[in-house]
C-alpha cells in the first residue's frame, strides 16, 4: 500500500516566474503611475490601446525601481512610442 503514493523518481523542480509575474510595490514607488493608467483605462472603458503612453511609464517605473527586470521597451511593445534614434544628417559633422 505505501507504493501507491510512490510516484517514481522524479520530484519537483521550483522554476522563477514567467514573464508578468514580478513583485509587488510594498513602498508605493510607481502608485501614482498606476493609478493614472487606471484613470485613463476606467475613462475610456478599458480599452488598453488609448492608454498606452500612462502603460509605458509605469512599466519604466517598475523597472526604474527594480520591480520588475529591464527590458528594452520595444519588446514590451511600445516600439512607436520611442524616440526616434537621430538621423545620420544630425549626427554627421558639416565640413
Amino acid at each position: 500500500m505505501s507504493t501507491a503514493m510512490n510516484f517514481g523518481s522524479k520530484s519537483f523542480k521550483p522554476r522563477a516566474p514567467d514573464k508578468g509575474a514580478f513583485p509587488l510595490d510594498h513602498f508605493g514607488e510607481c502608485k501614482a503611475l498606476k493609478e493614472t493608467f487606471m484613470k485613463c483605462l476606467r475613462s475610456n472603458n478599458f480599452d488598453n490601446s488609448l492608454c498606452r503612453l500612462q502603460s509605458k511609464h509605469y512599466l519604466e517605473c517598475r523597472m526604474d525601481n527594480q520591480l520588475m527586470a529591464k527590458e528594452p521597451l520595444t519588446k514590451l511593445g511600445f516600439k512607436d512610442l520611442m524616440d526616434p534614434p537621430p538621423s545620420q544628417a544630425d549626427t554627421d559633422p558639416e565640413p
